[in-house]
């Protein structure tokens, strides 16, 4: 029964949850709550799924027969990308291995744009303040503007946020740049936490604005999972899509792999990388925290602890509620890390090595986030955390960069064919008008009729 249902594009709320092993009424909730929105069909408005929106799912996954893996496409033409808040490159790096070029690069942050100019001469990095820039040269001349910006509130004078409300955000210099640049295609990245930031508004906000300026937003707003695009982390971004309003070709967000690496196939030669990480630099623990540590096993957090020291160790979280499972955490070599942070030694996020009782070095950072081993970082050891910290994993910037060029390959062949349409519609009008001479042959049919 259920083979039968993934032949299907949309998926009743009945079929979702046999498919999934939820009941209804959690799916209702999830659908309240914009985690897994529902469509409604128009003459039931029953809620409906898209397939799409289920294929994030392995229980979907598994139903699908013979299902291709990977995303791989090949760019049919030289595609360009302009990146604002650009970082350290973990996107733009994942887009030039898609086969995308980087028109150019704005950065605020020193340390990174040093790290950018290092490792890529010849991009071009605009470093300062996005403020500063005037990027209308680029009009016409890049087919995608990304950007990560943060997640800040609006100053709400209306239901309806137009660009004008936003000003003062970052998201409003994204704005302005997209509306100057006017690319096919915009991609914004952020937390997850922007779905509920501001009880959704803020994102409502955001689609707002990129309608006002001409651009359909792709919807539901999907949050990746990192973990489900060779990435050895529990890292979740959520990725904002908008597409120029005069194009009528549906993108479609990566489809995720199966297999979930662990870190050992971050830190170890396996399939990820051809050898063991490089030794580097890193940070320690203060005595009285790797004292701590090294009580906690691998996989192990505060609650293995002696509740004593859970108690001094803790102190006000210890009564707080939730879990707080981050907290005095060892990873273990058959899991994913957890998401790195900007600082590896902070209370609360510590993330231990499995064997030794230290913070992970600054390598290991960088294979954790799929770095290559070659992408060396400028600065302080902390600088460098901080922007291994901030980047968008590199494998999973990738797969996002093959849907693009999966989609801009689509816009261009029907930019062509249209305009090889048109061609052959005029050459065909000027045939059927044009006169031949009595003493010339005709070339064609609608010539010869012509000529009588």
């Amino acid at each position: 029964m259920l083979y039968n249902l993934v032949m299907k594009d949309y998926y009743s709320i009945s079929e979702v949850a046999d498919i999934l092993g939820k009941n209804s009424e959690t799916l209702r909730r999830w659908d309240r709550d914009g985690k897994l929105c529902a469509v409604r069909e128009p003459m039931s408005n029953y809620r409906m799924y898209k397939k799409e929106q289920l294929q994030i799912f392995p229980e979907f996954r598994k139903l699908i027969p013979n299902e291709s893996k990977g995303n791989f496409v090949k760019p049919d033409n030289n595609y360009s990308v302009l990146e604002l808040f650009a970082g350290a490159g973990g996107l733009a790096i994942g887009l030039e291995k898609a086969g995308i070029t980087c028109a150019a690069l704005n950065e605020i942050d020193k340390w990174a744009c040093q790290t950018l100019r290092k490792n890529r001469p010849q991009w071009n990095v605009l470093e300062g303040d996005i403020k500063n820039f005037d990027f209308s040269k680029y009009e016409d001349k890049v087919d995608i503007v990304t950007g990560g910006f943060p997640c800040q509130a609006f100053s709400y004078a209306g239901k309806k946020l137009g660009l004008k409300d936003a000003r003062g955000t970052l998201f409003y210099e994204f704005a302005r740049v997209v509306k100057e640049v006017k690319p096919p295609i915009c991609i914004g990245e952020n937390v997850r936490g922007l779905l509920s930031h501001e009880n959704g508004k803020t994102l409502e906000g955001m689609i707002s604005i990129l309608d006002e300026i001409g651009y359909n937003v792709v919807s539901p707003v999907q949050v990746l999972k990192a973990i489900n695009y060779n990435v050895p982390q529990k890292r979740e971004r959520l990725i904002l899509v908008g597409i120029r309003k005069d194009i009528d070709i549906k993108y479609s967000y990566p489809l995720p792999f199966d297999k979930v690496y662990n870190l050992s196939e971050a830190l170890k030669k396996g399939e990820l990388y051809d050898s063991d990480v490089p030794e580097s630099k890193g940070t320690n623990y203060p005595d009285h925290k790797k004292k701590v540590l090294d009580l906690i096993p691998p996989k192990g957090y505060w609650r293995d602890l002696p509740l004593d020291v859970q108690k001094e160790y803790m102190q006000k979280s210890f009564y707080l509620g939730g879990g707080k499972t981050g907290m005095a955490r060892r990873i273990g070599w058959d899991e994913p890390c957890l998401t790195l942070t900007c600082s590896p030694a902070q209370k609360q996020t510590e993330r231990c090595h499995p064997e030794e009782t230290r913070p992970f070095t600054v390598r290991e950072y960088a294979r954790i986030q799929t770095f290559p081993d070659d992408w060396t970082f400028e600065g302080s050891v902390s600088q460098q955390y901080k922007q291994i910290g901030n980047a968008v994993p590199v494998n999973l910037a990738k797969e996002i960069g093959f849907s693009v060029v999966k989609f801009l390959n689509n816009f261009y062949q029907r930019n062509h064919d249209n305009l090889a349409s048109i061609s052959f519609d005029k050459e065909s009008m000027v045939s059927s008008n044009t006169l031949v001479p009595s003493n010339s042959r005709a070339t064609s049919p609608t010539a010869s009729i012509s000529s009588k």
